[in-house]
């Protein structure tokens, strides 16, 4: 009997909860192709460390990968020697400029086109002259630059000045923070947030600050689906990560067996407000959003 496929997936951040639904997609995939796939990943934003894990899953035989590709350029000697070895590669989450590693496709948001949905829809509830922070969990990842971006295209638009932030991504340090700057600069009226750390935290400053903010961001967790029922959040974007990590497996299967080519596919950008809140908790908790 023929050995089953083995695949790998790496991220970054691979702790956060953001992070569950892409590994119950992998397995419902894994089980659906009949294949074994394990989620690995680094505690932070390690380039290095990514690139690690990939060299020691060749060496132990993995048939595919799939990557958090954050950075084109750093990644690109690797996915070159996976290739090299007759194992695809293909980019799941971020696939920093449209398979600048060389991945095969990514299963990705289009994070600027998400940014300039969360900007207008942001702008049209701040009046203008407004002062907004903007706050990003890490820097140098593309996908929360290019949503910060589509947000300040947006926001400049409707006459709104900015300043902006990095929080970090552990989520009560991220909450200090931004507790901070709203200290020194009581004139900030919203908070605008690129990524699931951030998100929450700004919800969750905006609860401890006790005064009127419009706050409104990215991704799902218990607590920003809790913070949004309370009215602490606006609204979240949600990229859909059970896709991120289901139509992967797919693709390398796919091209493993029979040599079909992963094909890039845009993973949404899902608003979830207090409308549609409850049943997104429902789905969340089954572990799809």
């Amino acid at each position: 009997m023929a050995r089953r496929l083995r695949l790998q997936f790496i991220a970054v951040t691979c702790d956060e909860d953001f992070f569950r639904p892409v590994r119950k997609g992998m397995m419902d995939a894994a089980a659906l192709m009949d294949v074994e796939a394990v989620f690995t990943g680094t505690k932070g934003v390690d380039t290095e460390e990514m690139a690690e894990l990939a060299r020691r899953g060749m060496t132990d035989g993995v048939d595919g990968l799939a990557l958090v590709a954050f950075n084109g350029a750093a990644f690109a000697p690797v996915v070159a020697e996976a290739h090299a070895r007759g194992i695809p590669v293909v980019a799941f989450n971020i696939d920093q400029g449209s398979g600048s590693a060389g991945t095969l496709s990514g299963i990705a948001q289009d994070f600027g086109a998400a940014g300039r949905t969360l900007g207008r829809r942001a702008a049209a509830s701040i009046a203008p002259g407004s002062r907004v922070l903007l706050t990003l969990h890490d820097a140098g990842i593309s996908a929360l630059e290019e949503r910060r971006d589509g947000i300040k295209a947006a926001l400049e638009r409707s006459g709104i000045e900015w300043i902006e932030t990095v929080t970090g991504h552990q989520v009560e340090e991220a909450t200090r923070h931004i507790l901070a700057v709203l200290a020194r600069e009581p004139g900030i009226s919203a908070i605008l947030a690129t990524g699931q750390a951030d998100t929450e935290a700004a919800g969750l400053a905006a609860e401890q600050e006790g005064r009127a903010l419009y706050v409104a961001g990215f991704d799902l967790s218990p607590a920003i689906l809790r913070l949004i029922a309370a009215g602490q959040l606006a609204f979240t974007i949600d990229q859909q990560p059970y896709a991120q990590g289901f139509y992967p497996v797919i693709q390398l299967v796919l091209n493993l067996r029979y040599g079909l080519m992963p094909a890039s596919l845009d993973a949404g950008a899902a608003i979830v407000d207090r409308d549609n809140a409850a049943r997104i908790r429902a789905l969340s908790e089954a572990g799809y959003r």
